[in-house]
Parts: C-alpha cells; sequence; structure tokens
C-alpha cells in the first residue's frame, strides 16, 4: 500500500516540478529583453568581477608577501627590516640585467598567487546574475499562485 502511495505522489509532484522550470525558463526568456535589467546585469557583472580581481591579485600576494616574512621574523619588525636590508643592498648595487630577472621573478609570483586565488575566488563566490534574482522573486510569487488554486488535499 505504501509503495503505490508513494507512486502517487511521485508522478504526482513531477509535473509540478516540469511547471516550474518551464513557468521559470518562460520567465527568463520574457525579461532578457528590459534595458534596465540588461544595464543592471552589465554592471553586476563589472563590479564582481573587479571585485574578485581586486581581492585576488591585489590584497592576497601583498598579505602574503608581507603576513609570510613577518611570521619568519617572528612579528617582530624590526628582524623583518633588519633582514630585509641586506637584500634590498644588493639589489641596488646589481647590473640591471639582474634587477630587471629579479623585478620579473617578482611579478610572475605575484601574478601566479593572483590567478591561483582568482579561480578559487570565482569558483568559491559565483556570479548571481540580476535575471537570477528577479526570476527567484517571480517564482516565489508563482508558487503561492499555484499553492492558493490547488484544493487542500487533507
Amino acid at each position: 500500500m505504501t509503495s503505490q502511495n508513494e507512486h502517487t505522489e511521485t508522478s504526482g509532484t513531477r509535473p509540478r516540478v516540469e511547471a516550474y522550470w518551464v513557468e521559470r525558463k518562460r520567465y527568463l526568456e520574457e525579461i532578457r529583453g528590459i534595458p534596465e535589467l540588461r544595464r543592471r546585469y552589465i554592471n553586476a557583472l563589472a563590479i564582481y568581477l573587479i571585485r574578485r580581481i581586486l581581492w585576488s591579485f591585489g590584497f592576497f600576494p601583498v598579505f602574503l608577501g608581507f603576513w609570510i616574512p613577518l611570521v619568519f621574523a617572528r612579528f617582530n619588525p624590526v628582524a623583518l627590516v633588519d633582514n630585509a636590508l641586506p637584500h634590498l643592498e644588493r639589489f641596488v648595487d646589481a647590473t640591471a640585467q639582474v634587477q630587471a630577472t629579479t623585478l620579473e621573478t617578482l611579478v610572475l609570483s605575484w601574478l601566479s598567487v593572483g590567478l591561483l586565488f582568482a579561480v578559487f575566488d570565482l569558483v568559491l563566490t559565483p556570479f548571481k546574475s540580476p535575471y537570477e534574482y528577479e526570476a527567484d522573486v517571480h517564482m516565489r510569487a508563482w508558487e503561492e499562485l499555484q499553492q492558493q488554486s490547488r484544493p487542500e488535499n487533507a
């Protein structure tokens, strides 16, 4: 008896789920042509990408570049500067080719750390489209209407 009851429940919910996705797709196609939403989408995408790029290529490399040496210096800034000064003096006294190679290495390490964090950041914080937000709001209202129009089976 329970398996027949479960079968009718799943077959009854399937058309509702399909209707939900059909309505969501129809609504998304309908709102794609609205210029204000298109402008909000472009602005939201630009802000999202700028934030992710600044966070990944700005904050993390700088943070790691100062945090790791500070940890090795046991959080003593005087020891940190004392350890860094001989390296800076050697850099200044070096030939132009050695300086260029050092700067290229620093830029390459900066970009590799930034790219690593950018990939993880883009995966962990996906972009939420204004179209999806509008569709979520519409579908909540649609579900309310569907529940009100469906007769109660109690």
